[in-house]
């Protein structure tokens, strides 16, 4: 392959910025395997990196993209684990919306039995986000209560189907009776509308004034006193996503009252030592919950590479319940 298409952000901006572009293929490092692309999943990073605000890593792709499912295609000097022909999905700093992207062996997961290859990109980003942040980090087990804020999101359903499987009870936001529904139907029993209810309100009423042992949360300044007030005693708050601001006034008293704790993460910015260690955690433990069937990926859109602009406006919307792929093979 002398060129490949990928999507490019010309300039900083809307989504009249996306195009599609003839690129030079990547070649892969010593530790790094190449993937013919099969889909690309999308998420809010995309969308961040396309306004200017979530660089990639020093030495990443420029291109969107943090994952993906396909077929390696070329292995470097140092790679044991993986030959060229597996199907695969992995977790990217960057580059997958494009029909090949290099990634360090690391990172390449393989896909679950009973997952297609084309729906296993919906997987890498969530999975090891929820495994990472509500288990490895948080400590989340049975009997204890998890907030997931965004429930009908991606990373909402993955929680709550993670989440019930380890024997906790789910608590949810979303911001529709059909999201709620279909939180419900992943395994969700507590169930907040936070256009008209106060999840704080809502939450304390459901566990008898206790609250959430762990608290996922994509909004940040906004919701951070709030969350602090729905933790329960030893609680931990874990804050993935930005979408309500980043600065606030954050109460030390009401964390020392309770013991709790606020934890700030990205997955995108470890050292690949660390996200291997992630994805390896990721497949020990999630992977056979997806190969059960009791834990699969909810997928709400699909869209050829091409109509790229179409999708993150679907992402932009907040209307879907799940995720958003990309067929890169299509025309």
């Amino acid at each position: 392959m002398t060129t490949m298409r990928a999507v490019i952000v010309r300039e900083f901006g809307g989504l009249d910025q996306l195009t599609l572009a003839e690129v030079d293929p990547p070649q892969p490092m010593p530790d790094e395997v190449v993937i013919d692309v099969v889909a690309a999943g999308l998420n809010r990073a995309d969308i961040m990196q396309r306004r200017g605000f979530y660089p990639p890593p020093q030495g990443a792709s420029d291109i969107l993209g943090l994952e993906v499912s396909g077929r390696v295609s070329a292995v470097g000097s140092e790679v044991r684990r993986w030959r060229v022909g597996d199907e695969v999905c992995a977790l990217l700093e960057g580059g997958g919306y494009a029909e090949q992207v290099a990634v360090a062996f690391g990172q390449v997961m393989p896909v679950p039995r009973g997952v297609a290859l084309a729906d296993a990109a919906a997987l890498p980003e969530v999975a090891a986000t929820v495994w990472s942040n509500v288990v490895m980090t948080a400590g989340l087990h049975a009997g204890q209560v998890l907030l997931v804020h965004g429930g009908s999101s991606g990373i909402g359903t993955m929680a709550t189907q993670v989440a019930r499987e380890l024997g906790a009870t789910v608590a949810v936001t979303a911001g529709s009776a059909e999201k709620l529904t279909a939180c419900a139907d992943l395994g969700a029993s507590i169930l907040v509308n936070y256009r008209e209810d106060d999840f704080v309100a809502e939450l304390h009423a459901a566990t008898d004034g206790r609250g959430a042992d762990v608290i996922l949360d994509n909004m940040g300044a906004k919701y951070l006193a709030r969350n602090i007030a729905a933790l329960a005693d030893g609680g931990r708050l874990v804050v993935i996503g930005l979408q309500g601001g980043r600065r606030a006034e954050l109460d030390l008293g009401a964390l020392l009252g309770k013991r709790a704790g606020v934890i700030a993460t990205s997955l995108r910015t470890r050292a690949r030592a660390e996200k291997a260690r992630v994805v390896a955690a990721t497949v020990a433990h999630v992977w056979p919950m997806v190969e059960s069937g009791a834990v699969r990926p909810i997928i709400a859109a699909r869209f050829p590479l091409a109509e790229v602009a179409a999708a993150q406006a679907l992402m932009e919307e907040s209307s879907h319940i799940g995720k958003i792929l990309l067929d890169v093979t299509s025309a």
